[in-house]
């Protein structure tokens, strides 16, 4: 009797248990605010764990500006030991810093096609989260990174001979998280474009070293020909460059020295450089957003 008990017992729980037809869809948990800020903290906090793992990428990121630094730096100090009035060596900083951070952010917001061609953006696209959220994750990682690889250029610099103070380090941090915000939300929008990282390297390319060589990160803004002029004041990096300039040559008691960007006879003033750097991120951030919305999981 008892085993006859046992039985009926099993059969009662296993009809007690739903049937889930296989085309039938589970239901998800609803979004909210808090699942999106969970999201973008577990995506932050990937792309930091990647980074910290990830030893050659952050060798890489600082041998190439320490290069232009020093050898390129002195090198081309023997030659104009002074430029705009203040040392060759003190005038290129403000550019190394940009081409740190520069590449520093664009390889992270890469890692959103690696994610897409090993299948792990899939899962993170099926989740009952906003999209948008992924993104924000993303930009966040590379601003966090990013932030972290300028800190460290400013030591170097610092063992270099560039003066610093804690003004000095305070203002640029402050503006590294802005500026990075801004470059990882554009390499995030050239990530959606594209479906291989080979295709993005190559965008990279493109992209990336004419815009720091045309922003004035390597030589004065005044005297230069027309054309090139122009191109420099289209330029978006230019925006970047200049606050970064201005803020090292105060440091130095130079400031008034420091090459602006001009429109004609106006003077672009730091906080509009810094204005226009945010509305470039929340426009490169939603075009980012839009592309990634119309994509299939």
């Amino acid at each position: 009797m008892s085993a006859v008990a046992e039985r009926d017992d099993r059969e009662e729980q296993k009809a007690s248990k739903p049937r889930v037809d296989r085309g039938e869809r589970l239901p998800l948990p609803p979004r909210g605010l808090t699942s999106d800020l969970r999201a973008i903290k577990v995506v932050w906090h990937r792309e930091l764990l990647r980074f910290v793992k990830d030893r050659a990428r952050l060798v890489a990121g600082i041998v190439q500006p320490v290069l232009y630094l020093f050898v390129m730096g002195t090198g081309i100090s023997a030659m104009v030991p002074v430029t705009s009035g203040v040392p060759f060596r003190t005038f290129l900083f403000p550019g190394v810093l940009c081409m740190s951070i520069l590449f520093t952010c664009f390889f992270s917001a890469g890692s959103l096609v690696w994610d897409r061609e090993m299948g792990f953006m899939r899962e993170m696209m099926v989740a009952p989260v906003r999209r948008s959220s992924i993104l924000i994750g993303k930009c966040l990682g590379g601003t966090t990174v990013g932030t972290i690889q300028g800190v460290v250029m400013l030591a170097i610099g610092a063992i270099g001979g560039v003066q610093m103070s804690l003004e000095l380090v305070g203002t640029v941090v402050l503006e590294f998280l802005l500026i990075c915000f801004a470059i990882s939300a554009f390499g995030v929008a050239l990530a959606t474009r594209v479906r291989s990282i080979q295709a993005f390297m190559a965008l990279m390319q493109v992209a990336l070293f004419p815009m720091f060589f045309a922003s004035g990160a390597l030589y004065p803004l005044d005297g230069l020909p027309v054309w090139l002029s122009v191109l420099t004041r289209l330029d978006p990096l230019s925006y970047v460059v200049a606050p970064l300039r201005h803020a090292v040559l105060d440091a130095s008691g130079k400031a008034a020295l420091a090459p602006m960007v001009t429109w004609g006879s106006f003077v672009v003033p730091i906080w509009l450089d810094l204005v226009l750097v945010a509305a470039g991120a929340l426009v490169a951030l939603a075009a980012a957003v839009r592309n990634f919305s119309r994509e299939d999981c």
